[in-house]
């Protein structure tokens, strides 16, 4: 069996900038990556965008993640590829994985782990679309990577349902290399995607965006030859009599993103219904000892270069990482929030600096993100605007804040007045 220090699970932006913190930090540091090449989704991302906040300047995200893998190898770091883990038992003192790749079965032990197992993309039958199963309906992602990894065009004619980012980029992609999309529906009454998108991806090339519309039935038994389109009211319920008949021979998904926990539900970490990711500390340690999460596997990041700050984070931390007795509260996220992670605060660190990342639950105006100690104002931050597809990144201190284990801690939006 193979020991070392920290192992981190998943190759992407989250699990280098892990892996490389962690080994800086003096520690053994194995990664373990199910593909057979380092870069995680940022291989077929071929758009610029990236490394804006962190470099300051436009990378395409196989440039982002090159960055990264030079430095992964400049560190020595040891990395098994083509590898799947297929099995995590916590020890007194350790974890023990079982592993398969091409050698067969595999075992290792680490003191601690960095889940840096990303997010995968809701499908047609998760969204509830009914009709037959023919051969053209494809999430985002899928066919972001025909396209740009295998050089294969899926459409000539389609449809995008879902307004978030990486269906806007495949709008203009697809676009670009000739498809026609006919247009992008979105069930919610707002976009899903960041702004700069909606006007560079679609505005830019006079792709309609519907509002309050989806797909609700396919037509097709081979391929797929049409869409049914709905308009729907409030509660996402399709309104009858106005239902409409396009014909397509691909719809294209981009209905939301779902982090990959499988690994950390096995282990009996406590999940966040919100984020649909763990319950972490500001070290970003899980509810189990030793166990670490970061990126998108955590929460869903419209930004990469936060995916990279919280997996340095983990990684960090679990190559410092000693038992140690945690007297933890709640850092709660109160009305108008959609989230708030870190979710728990540890008062036995040894500092109470934090970087705090949310989401408002709607689009809003002027407002306020207003904290409150056991019902008492204690911070509060203006904000022009904020929506619910662009986080929110906040530093705070909660070391002058005098907290005990009993105190209440919420976090809320407050709208100006009208």
């Amino acid at each position: 069996m193979k020991r070392v220090d920290v192992i981190v699970i998943g190759g992407g932006p989250a699990g280098l900038a892990a892996a490389i913190a962690a080994k800086r930090e003096g520690a053994r540091v194995l990664l373990i990556e199910r593909e057979a090449r380092l870069g995680g989704i940022l291989k077929q991302c071929i758009h610029d965008g990236f490394g804006v906040v962190r470099f300051g300047e436009q990378l395409t995200g196989p440039e982002y993640a090159q960055r990264f893998i030079t430095e992964f190898d400049n560190e020595n770091i040891e990395a098994l590829t083509l590898t799947f883990v297929s099995k995590i038992e916590k020890t007194e003192d350790e974890f023990r994985l079982s592993a398969v790749n091409r050698e067969g079965v595999v075992r290792l032990a680490g003191k601690s782990l960095v889940l840096a197992t990303g997010c995968r993309e809701r499908t047609a039958k998760q969204v509830f679309i009914h009709g037959t199963r023919p051969a053209g309906v494809f999430t985002a992602g899928a066919a972001q990577n025909y396209i740009n990894i295998l050089g294969q065009m899926p459409t000539k004619k389609c449809v995008i349902l879902g307004s978030g980012d990486i269906g806007l980029i495949m709008a203009r992609r697809l676009t670009l290399e000739g498809a026609q999309v006919l247009g992008v529906y979105e069930a919610k009454p707002t976009p899903s995607g960041l702004s700069r998108n909606i006007y560079q991806c679609l505005d830019d090339y006079d792709i309609p965006l519907h509002l309050s519309k989806s797909v609700t039935r396919v037509f097709g038994r081979d391929r797929l030859n049409a869409v049914e389109i709905c308009s729907v009211d409030d509660e996402m319920r399709p309104i009858q009599g106005t239902e409409e008949i396009i014909d397509c021979d691909a719809l294209i998904l981009s209905v939301g993103l779902i982090p990959e926990n499988e690994l950390a539900e096995s282990l009996g970490v406590k999940m966040d219904p919100l984020t649909k990711g763990p319950v972490c500390d500001k070290n970003m340690m899980t509810s189990v000892e030793g166990v670490f999460t970061c990126g998108n596997a955590l929460h869903v990041n419209d930004l990469v270069d936060y995916v990279s700050e919280s997996g340095e984070y983990a990684g960090r931390n679990a190559a410092k990482y000693t038992h140690a007795e945690r007297n933890e509260i709640s850092i709660n996220a109160g009305s108008g929030l959609l989230y708030l992670v870190p979710q728990r605060l540890d008062l036995n660190a040894s500092d109470l600096k934090a970087i705090l990342y949310f989401r408002s639950r709607k689009v809003l105006g002027k407002c306020a993100l207003v904290a409150n100690v056991d019902g008492k104002e204690v911070f509060r931050k203006r904000y022009s605007f904020l929506r619910p597809p662009e986080m929110e990144r906040l530093e705070c201190d909660f070391g002058p804040l005098g907290l005990t284990n009993h105190s209440r801690v919420v976090f809320e939006i407050e709208e100006a007045p009208q």
